[in-house]
């Protein structure tokens, strides 16, 4: 057992002699994607050393959001960090307090990349925010920054509509129709909670858990990053292509409604599935088919009763 009294946060900032963007890098905001972890070390070896300087703005790392997960070896501490993220000012658990630390040290921030990684083999991808709007899901105002900031980040896929998409799940878990708020504390994690104070952030999911690449791809990101706010002395990348880019919306999410609740096959993010296809079946022997053309994200085989179990997306040609 791993005593927490023992643990603390860590954060490390480097400010240029100059004024800019104010960034801030997470990694291991789930303990088992020791990815980021690993990227961000390497760059601030090279702060360190001197072969890279901060020349505008800032940048803050944070190699290791959850310590108790990351101790753990595990997803979680006491519950999933990046679900319902907010302050609280009567914590109930390691999370919570790992909550009052970090958002508001997100808060004093322009923008943040927030590095994971995922259970099934498949390729990087970054997650982005909503279109710019003023609704009462999700406001905001930096989609064109976002989208061109993703866009460099060197990856080709982009995925967009998780807090509608995750808060529709939640509102049917609970019967609890109407019940925006409850969307929004459930659904909101690092990224979401960072445009909530006037920011833009992106989710880079830098390959699979064990993939021995995807440090290397959450490296190049940060590189990126701070070449394209111009934070260092480095030509802007340049963006990818458009015919070389795949935008996806995600559409739906299904739970598993009984632990025995089984996949049709070991399914990967992105693989592609067609109207009527059998994905899985249920405990009673009913199949479970796609509702729609599309790809499916996040498959968790080993997910609980009455928890995620899958999402589809669709093609989103207007991103």
């Amino acid at each position: 057992m791993i005593v927490t009294a023992g643990l603390q946060f860590k954060s490390v900032q480097y400010s240029g002699q100059h004024p800019g963007t104010r960034l801030i890098v997470t990694g291991a905001v789930h303990g088992n994607e020791t990815c980021g972890t690993k990227a961000i070390t390497r760059v601030m070896g090279h702060l360190d050393s001197g072969q890279l300087t901060i020349r505008n703005g800032s940048v803050t790392f944070v190699p290791i959001v959850n310590p108790l997960a990351y101790a753990k070896g595990e997803r979680s501490g006491d519950r999933n960090l990046n679900r319902n993220l907010f302050p609280s000012p009567n914590p109930q658990d390691f999370e919570d307090r790992v909550a009052n630390w970090l958002c508001p040290l997100l808060a004093q921030h322009d923008v943040l990349l927030d590095l994971h990684s995922f259970n099934a083999a498949s390729e990087p991808f970054a997650m982005v925010g909503p279109r710019n709007n003023d609704g009462p899901l999700e406001p905001f105002k930096h989609e064109q920054q976002e989208r061109a900031m993703a866009r460099r980040l060197g990856v080709r896929r982009f995925v967009d509509g998780w807090l509608r998409t995750y808060g529709a799940g939640v509102q049917r878990r609970l019967r609890n129709e109407g019940e925006l708020q409850t969307v929004l504390r459930y659904g909101m994690g690092t990224t979401e909670y960072m445009r909530s104070t006037g920011g833009y952030a992106l989710t880079l999911e830098c390959g699979q858990h064990a993939d021995p690449q995807a440090p290397e791809v959450g490296y190049r990101a940060i590189l990126n990053t701070l070449a394209f706010l111009g934070l260092i002395d480095a030509p802007s990348p340049e963006p990818i292509a458009d015919d070389a880019m795949e935008a996806l919306s995600m559409v739906a999410v299904y739970d598993k409604q009984h632990a025995d609740d089984r996949f049709s096959r070991a399914w990967s993010s992105f693989d592609p599935v067609q109207q009527g296809e059998q994905i899985g079946t249920r405990n009673d022997g009913t199949p479970v088919l796609a509702e729609f053309d599309g790809r499916i994200l996040f498959p968790d085989a080993a997910a609980g009763a009455n928890s995620e179990w899958y999402y589809l997306t669709r093609a989103n040609p207007a991103f």
